[in-house]
This record gives C-alpha cells, structure tokens and sequence, in this order.
C-alpha cells in the first residue's frame, strides 16, 4: 500500500495534467459538465442524504455544538440548493480568456490584459459539505483543477457529494482529476497539501475556524486566500427606524447562527438607547439568543449577562452576541476595528452622510447599509456560489467565485518590431 505522502504526490501530478487540459477547454464543455454534475446531484441525493445522516449521527454521538451539527446538515432543500447552485454557475460568463484592457503603443504593438486561470487550487475545509460542490464548481468554471480535503466530521457526505461531481466530469468527457477529493482523513494531508505537493498546488484557500486558517498561515508554502473568523457587527446609529433594526437585526444574528455572516456584536449608538436599546435587546432574547452586554445593555433587561473583554473578539457561531453603547459613530467605527475581523459589517440607519461614513471607512470585505450581515455569500452576490469570503487584501477579498479565481496575462501582438 503506497503511504500518504505518495497518495498525495499523485493526486496533486494528476490534478496539475488536468488543470493543463481546462484551461484550454472550451465553455460548452465546461457548462456541459456543469449541467450533469447538477443532474447527478439530484439523482443521487438519496445517496448523499444517506452519507450525512451516518456524519450526522457520529457529530451528535460526540457532542458536538448544535451550530456545527447545523452547517454539516443536509437535506432536500440544501441539496436542491447545492444543484442550483451549479447551474447558476454555469449560466455564468466563462472569464477564461476575457479582455479586462487592451491598447496600442506607438511602435505598433497591440497589447492586451486577459483573464487566466490560476492552475490547481487546494481547498481544505471543514464541516460544511455542501462547499464539495461550491468550489468543484467555481474551479472548474474558471479553468482551474481543485483539491478538496473536507473535514473529517463530513467525510462520507464530501465523498457522496464528490461521486456525483465525478460522473458530471466524465459525462462531458473531461478528467476525473480535475476535482480530486483526498481520500483519507489522515490530518498529514494538510500539512501535505500546505506544503504545495511538489510545486502541483498553486493556491491554497482555506475555509474554516480560526485553529485552520491560523494553521494554514504558519505552514503554507504557496499563496493563501485567507478567511479569518468571521466577527460581524450591526451598527444601529441614532438615525436608525426602529422596526427595521429589530428585523435585520434578528435575522443577521438568529436565521443562520453557525454560518460566517452571522452577526455577533450588537452596537448601540447612545444617542437612542432609551428607544431602542430595551427592544433591540428584548427581540434577540425573545428569539432563542443569549445577550452578554455592557452595564447600559444589562440595565435593559434582568436576562442579560454581563460581556467580558474576550466576547467583544469572539466569533460565537452560536445564539450568543455580545451588545455594547457607543458614543456615535466615530466610536462605532474605532470599535469595529480593533474587535472586528475585517469581514463583514453593517450600519442601520436612515442619515444617508453617516452610512457613507461607515461604507467608506470601515476597513472590511463587505460593508452593508440597512441589510442582514447574512448576505455575505456568493450566492446573494449573484456568484452562484463561494469557495468563501477572503478577508485579507491580496488578489481576491470578500466572496470567492470565478472571477476571483482567475488571474491575468499580457499578449502582446506585433508585426516584427524590435526594440531599439
């Protein structure tokens, strides 16, 4: 039996032939495998289903939070999701090949900027199993192979998941090799993948807690999309209506708690704490959420427990958010910077010059004005999916679709110029 590091070596040798045969392949090949890998995942959801509840069963025998039960979770609904998802995808414009600029110099040369895929992409993710399929597909559409090592929590729903990818790619007569699904949940092939299996891995993306991503950091040997914790504030400013900050407020926190775009600190501008902060307060509590407040927060209701320096920076994935007043804006946005995570951020308010403020000065992936945090994801971007939200500066930020996982080259066209 060969070892681990010689499993790896070959998967990442065969992922790097076939990231050399999809960047040349044309669209409709790539939108046919698109349009199967969707069809197998419909028919063979039975299977995938049946994978999960043997991951789901092993989660909740080892007692693991009810938010991670929640994101490994699959059912009919998130499968028709996660095959929708694929055709949205493939509905998309191929950005392979696209001109982003092009102009003449004066000696005649005509020079273009064109979109290229970026080679073979390692993924290492944790236990959401429905992001087999986000990034098979957002990879394959941009030109690029990927190599996928899910969590070991999500193993055999990944390994169902990856099949029907499998028969989607070779019904439209593409390799196999072009979305690989390491095969083993020996955690060395992280570390494997981390260190660029013998110069195949161009890219690694990581999509997980804070251990991974900080893991990921230390090791990597190739470049790193990085997607720290996600620490999402919602902002009611004085300008704030009250009915709609209760709303979004409740759906940023409450309608998804373990996904990234949860919002997890809650901050009051002082201005309105004696009309907003009591119902604000009362709302999250009457949904199911733990509120750990401030002295003001704790005044506004007897179930309120006090917040400890640690959850102003914790990404809770739970119903839990920390509340603190602040001293307006300028307050707000200071907060925001030292606590937060440069994710995602939102301001409710109806002072149009104040939501600018925030938009423009509040250094995060993704800034919103009166709308749920929870629209940090691919799909409500119109990406049809994400391989996730990237909150460092380099290359891609925010949401991770095709776009971001191409990079560009220069042809220059002459008629037998030489430089003098």
């Amino acid at each position: 039996m060969p070892g681990i590091d010689q499993v790896m070596l070959a998967i990442g040798a065969e992922a790097k032939a076939a990231a050399r045969r999809l960047a040349l392949a044309a669209t409709g090949q790539k939108n046919t495998a698109l349009d199967a890998i969707a069809r197998a995942i419909r028919a063979q959801a039975g299977q995938i289903l049946a994978a999960n509840a043997d991951d789901l069963a092993d989660a909740r025998r080892d007692g693991l939070a009810a938010s991670f039960v929640d994101r490994l979770t699959l059912n009919p609904t998130r499968i028709e999701a996660m095959a929708a998802g694929v055709e949205i995808v493939r509905d998309l414009a191929d950005p392979v090949g696209a001109v982003m600029a092009e102009w003449d110099r004066p000696n005649g040369l005509h020079f273009e900027r064109v979109r290229a895929p970026l080679g073979v992409i390692g993924v290492i993710y944790e236990s959401r199993p429905n992001v087999t399929v986000d990034a098979g597909a957002l990879c394959l559409k941009a030109g690029n192979a990927v190599i996928l090592r899910g969590g070991s929590d999500s193993f055999r729903s990944s390994r169902a998941i990856h099949a029907a990818i499998v028969a989607g790619l070779e019904a439209a007569g593409l390799p196999a090799a072009a979305v690989s699904l390491v095969p083993t949940r020996d955690r060395s092939a992280v570390g494997l993948m981390l260190q660029g299996l013998g110069g195949t891995v161009d890219v690694i993306v990581p999509r997980g807690g804070r251990s991974l991503v900080a893991r990921v950091q230390a090791e990597a040997r190739v470049p790193v999309f990085a997607h720290l914790d996600g620490n999402c504030h919602v902002y009611v400013h004085a300008g704030a209506d009250l009915a709609m900050a209760e709303a979004i407020l409740v759906n940023a926190k409450m309608r998804r708690t373990g996904v990234c775009g949860a919002a997890e600190t809650l901050l009051v501008d002082r201005s309105v704490t004696g009309s907003h902060l009591k119902p604000l307060v009362s709302a999250l509590l009457d949904a199911g959420c733990a509120v750990r407040g401030d002295s003001l927060t704790g005044l506004a209701d007897p179930r309120v427990t006090a917040a400890t320096d640690e959850d102003w920076g914790t990404e809770f994935l739970d119903a839990i958010i920390a509340v603190k007043v602040v001293d307006g804006l300028d307050d707000a946005i200071a907060h925001i910077e030292r606590y937060g995570s440069h994710h995602t951020d939102a301001i409710i308010t109806a002072d149009a010059a104040a939501a600018e403020r925030f938009l423009a000065e509040v250094d995060s992936a993704i800034v919103l004005h009166n709308a749920s945090t929870q629209f940090a994801d691919g799909g409500e971007f119109g990406f049809g999916a994400e391989i996730g939200i990237a909150t460092g500066k380099m290359h891609a930020r925010g949401p991770v679709g095709v776009e971001q996982l191409t990079s560009f080259k220069y042809r220059v066209r002459g008629t037998g110029q030489l430089r003098p």
